[in-house]
């Protein structure tokens, strides 16, 4: 809870302790209105030698306090609350909260009766608390018994979370289980001095029987609602508010320094992941957007989407530009890498600098080449992780649909994937690849090639990685929070307009009309075509577009759609390529296809795209 009523606060910091770096913000209130002022940096502490988590984070508020010139540390090492004016000046802040991924974050095992249903939605809600979900475990998972006992003995995860049957339903399978967890006496991550935490989120007729499995067991069982009480509903909630409330009770107190850490903070700290989905729920639930957040690391690439009211997130485990870039590399193969990639590059070459990546993590490209491939294994990373998450963000299975006759000619059932890419509003990006890029335009290309945005679309990037700091914030001051985020946190790289079908190069798309203050035109986009049009930052204009026999804008094949768009620092992006996107077989046509739409929308000096290309020819 905080310590000061929401309207009284005009000072607020805000800490995310990484893996690598505790990262804090300052936020003030400034005519008004609640600006993002000054940010720091430190290395986090969790490990040894220091195995303090806050000193990294009085590392962090100090050079903070050094550019603001305001006092946020005492003497103690304590920060210093509320904020009011000292002998030297300004001092202290009237809110302190933080989010933590130090350590590998939260790791969890979840485990249900069937794995395409309860398993499923337990995996949903402990992703969508900001999990890493280590294994799920289910009664169909084709192993053995001895191979599951087996798996939750080797695997020490945070904690575990149970789910299994409807309210009313059978307990037998529920119960069974429960039966195998118990005797694998599994144990948690940071040792042995405590209990494995055990959340139980099933079929209530079978909470006592699978507490009596537990009695013997050195397990901390919470019971919580079901999960999923009928099988055409899913019930998160309470599952997600257990698991937020036990990973501060067990993990972060036996975490070096979090029992410190939480005693300064005003709020619960929140695993970082969940807060950066918490952002993003807030923002489409207040707007009433659908919404699509990535963020690209150097192992992992999570994926956060919002359609319909209905959250969900997704952690692709091997798919990251450092770490995991030979894993990108050999998923999508080196030829699907390469489709993105203007001129001929050596294989050997190539496999060089994969390896060194990943012996370097740390190292960013040193020359152009360097850059075009990265971005080119940044485009696959990214196409990979949305297909996994569009797989997993489903209808719920096992539910009987209401049938029509179009659905049965189309055998349409349970399990379709949620996910709309003609109904998607809001497409943000987060990561090193994609937030730090030298110029917008290679962000903003990255998101449309990687995840092909249909219709209208407004694409934006987190300037700082600042949106788990705001979706802690959103917890207890939700006005603070959307003022930053709005004008601080995304910063809008323009719209996408993207015609969905195929049609053979050279003929007509859809026309075009552009009406703005500051932007008046019209025309023809035709297939293969891209351009960019210039609608800076804080300008909107409306397009109307009427589509070509067999494509769709919106309103449905053929059919004419105006709407209004915002712009942004790349501006306004009309795209004719079609969707799904198709590059050309032939690999000359390929290069000299992505040669033409990197030079429509400026991704690369035209000076420094042309040398390299030609000096790849004279070398061929």
């Amino acid at each position: 809870m905080t310590r000061i009523e929401p309207e009284k606060v005009t000072v607020i910091l805000a800490t995310d302790c990484g893996s690598t770096t505790t990262k804090a913000i300052l936020i003030q209130r400034v005519e008004g209105v609640y600006r993002q002022t000054h940010r720091g940096e430190a290395p986090t502490t969790v490990e040894e030698p220091f195995a303090n988590v806050t000193i990294g984070v009085i590392n962090s508020v100090t050079e903070i306090g050094e550019l603001a010139g305001r006092r946020l540390v005492d003497g103690n090492g304590r920060i210093i609350q509320p904020a009011r004016t000292g002998p030297d000046g300004p001092e202290g802040c009237d809110l302190y909260i933080s989010t933590s991924s130090a350590g590998g974050g939260l790791q969890m095992m979840v485990a249900g009766v069937v794995r395409e249903m309860t398993a499923a939605s337990a995996k949903r809600a402990a992703l969508g608390a900001g999990a890493i979900v280590m294994d799920t475990i289910a009664s169909n998972d084709r192993r053995r018994p001895y191979e599951q006992i087996q798996r939750i003995r080797e695997l020490r995860p945070d904690m575990i979370l149970v789910s299994g049957g409807t309210d009313g339903g059978d307990v037998k399978k529920v119960v069974e289980i429960a039966e195998l967890i118990g005797p694998a006496r599994p144990q948690p991550r940071f040792g042995g001095e405590y209990r494995m935490p055990v959340i139980f989120a099933g079929n209530r007729d079978a909470a006592s029987l699978v507490a009596k499995a537990f009695e013997d067991e050195p397990i901390d069982l919470k019971v919580v609602d079901n999960l999923r009480p009928v099988l055409e509903r899913e019930n998160l909630g309470p599952a997600r508010d257990a698991i937020h409330d036990m990973f501060l009770e067990h993990v972060m107190a036996h975490a070096p320094g979090y029992d410190i850490l939480m005693n300064w903070t005003d709020a619960p700290i929140m695993p970082t992941p969940g807060a950066v989905g918490n952002i993003l729920r807030t923002i489409a639930e207040r707007q009433g957007i659908n919404a699509v957040g990535v963020d690209i690391g150097g192992a992992t690439t999570d994926v956060f989407s919002v359609f319909d009211g209905t959250f969900n997130r997704t952690v692709s485990a091997n798919l990251g530009m450092s770490y995991s870039i030979s894993n990108v590399c050999a998923e999508a193969t080196m030829a699907n890498v390469l489709r993105w990639v203007h001129f001929d590059m050596d294989e050997r070459e190539l496999r060089n600098r994969v390896k060194n990546k990943m012996i370097r993590p740390t190292t960013i490209p040193q020359s152009l080449e360097a850059l075009v491939f990265e971005q080119a294994v940044a485009r696959e990373a990214l196409r990979l992780a949305y297909q996994q998450h569009k797989e997993f963000a489903t209808t719920l299975k096992g539910v009987q649909q209401q049938r029509t006759v179009g659905d049965t000619f189309s055998q349409q059932t349970s399990g379709q994937t949620i996910v709309d890419n003609m109904k998607l509003d809001l497409l943000v990006a987060s990561g090193g690849v994609l937030s730090h890029a030298p110029r917008m335009q290679q962000t903003a290309l990255m998101l449309i090639d990687a995840f092909e945005p249909e219709g209208f679309t407004t694409l934006a990037k987190d300037s700082i990685f600042m949106m788990p700091h705001l979706g802690v914030l959103a917890e207890v001051h939700p006005q603070a929070s959307l003022e930053v985020f709005e004008r601080d946190c995304l910063i809008y790289l323009g719209t996408c307009v993207a015609a969905k079908g195929a049609g053979k190069a050279g003929r007509t798309c859809f026309r075009y009309e552009v009406t703005g203050e500051t932007l008046r035109e019209s025309g023809e986009i035709t297939c293969g075509d891209l351009k960019l049009l210039p609608l800076g930052p804080g300008e909107s204009a409306t397009v109307t577009v009427e589509p070509a026999r067999g494509f769709d804008l919106g309103n449905g094949p053929g059919k004419r759609v105006a709407r209004s768009v915002r712009g942004g620092t790349v501006g306004l992006l009309l795209d004719g390529r079609g969707r799904p996107l198709v590059l050309p077989e032939s690999r000359n046509e390929c290069r000299a296809a992505m040669a033409r739409w990197l030079s429509a929308v400026s991704m690369y000096p035209d000076r420094e795209l042309h040398a390299v290309g030609g000096a790849d020819r004279r070398r061929g």
